[in-house]
């Protein structure tokens, strides 16, 4: 019982930190004179990052194992690990950009998380004899990794369109793109860079969400590859077959192949701009089909429970 009220003020804490620091984040850039406001934002932001990552380190030694068994405990380590990525992006760049991208998204599902999942599911529960596997983290631990990243690498593909399908001198733009596009050097080439300034021109602007877009995908595409071969090998161990075309393993692979045809149409073709943006759009939803759509079927190899993933 005392364990239940201390959860309940956990969730409320958690609501409180995220909700103020959304709403500062998004005034602040409204106002960005009032730099009280955007103090307000990291401190709660970063208050939500603590109790998240002692959350899930509590239910890991309580119960001895990596708290993503079920989809409750998935959603909050994938919340975890968006805000350690706006916390490290945002100490790296000192955009409010970031938190005003992640942070509704991350109060969403946790709001999702805390109202419209059962309280059974909520708390920690034995593991069904599937799920007993040092798999278990490796699989599970990447593919919540590869959704966070390509998820943040797909926000800012929608951005990006929001703000290129009005403008008018489309094709000055696209040339613009075309011109200062950075192809694919290392991986966190960019990550060096002063970014969303308002005052820069809007081909620049623009330009900096596209090479974000893709330095973000191009981090979470071999994430997900791997998640996606360590999970056909937990597979056969579990099952005896690498692969079932279980409705899970289904939509991996087609949420891989849009995200392989985002990298080839860059890789290869050279395309930047509107093209490759609407694809990663695409996948944005995809991501969410393939975690939370296929859970709510109930249907498959992956589901121990209506609402349990592996």
């Amino acid at each position: 019982m005392i364990e239940d009220n201390y959860f309940v003020i956990f969730k409320n804490i958690l609501f409180i930190c995220l909700f103020c620091s959304t709403i500062s984040y998004w005034f602040s850039l409204k106002f960005p004179g009032f730099l009280q406001l955007y103090s307000l934002a990291q401190v709660n932001s970063s208050i939500a990052t603590i109790l998240l990552f002692f959350f899930l380190g509590y239910r890991w030694l309580s119960y001895g194992y990596f708290p993503i068994s079920n989809l409750y405990e998935s959603l909050l380590f994938l919340s975890c690990i968006l805000l350690i990525i706006h916390q490290l992006l945002e100490y790296r760049t000192q955009s409010k950009v970031f938190g005003s991208l992640l942070l509704p998204s991350i109060l969403f599902i946790t709001s999702f998380a805390d109202l419209t999942l059962p309280l059974e599911m909520q708390k920690a529960t034995a593991l069904v004899p599937s799920l007993q596997s040092n798999w278990l983290m490796m699989h599970v631990s990447l593919m919540l990794l590869s959704y966070a990243t390509l998820l943040l690498g797909s926000l800012f593909s929608i951005i990006f369109l929001v703000l290129f399908l009005p403008t008018l001198d489309k094709k000055k733009i696209t040339n613009d793109l075309k011109v200062k596009n950075i192809t694919m050097k290392p991986i966190f080439a960019l990550y060096k860079m002063k970014i969303f300034k308002p005052s820069l021109p809007s081909s620049d602007f623009l330009l900096i969400l596209d090479a974000w877009s893709y330095k973000s995908i191009g981090l979470g595409f071999p994430l997900l590859t791997i998640g996606i071969i360590a999970g056909a090998v937990w597979a056969n161990e579990a099952w005896g077959s690498y692969w079932s075309w279980d409705p899970k393993e289904t939509w991996a692979l087609i949420t891989w192949l849009i995200f392989a045809a985002y990298l080839h149409v860059r890789l290869t073709k050279g395309w930047s701009g509107q093209g490759p943006a609407i694809l990663a759009s695409i996948g944005f939803f995809f991501i969410w089909v393939c975690y939370l759509g296929v859970n709510f079927l109930g249907q498959g190899l992956h589901s121990y429970g209506w609402l349990t993933v592996t």
